[in-house]
């Protein structure tokens, strides 16, 4: 999921909404009796905690895209 480095998720709230939500949904499920749609739910959670919190690395704002020459 490259998408997990988009701007939009550069903030730390939205990140944990994400997981918050997948959370929230998967106990629905379980309350509900659906055991198969809260374990998807809760893959879900997981999968989102792992690229949003262990793998995520925020872009730098001020780098630039293109190297400058070196001046001789």
């Amino acid at each position: 999921m490259k998408d997990s480095e988009h701007p939009f998720f550069r903030p730390l709230w939205r990140r944990v909404a994400v997981v918050a939500v997948c959370v929230i949904w998967s106990i629905i499920e379980f309350a509900t009796g659906t055991p198969f749609w809260g374990m998807i739910a809760l893959g879900f959670a997981g999968y989102a905690v792992w690229q949003f919190f262990y793998l995520y690395k925020p872009a730098e704002e001020g780098k630039a895209t293109v190297e400058p020459e070196p001046k001789e």
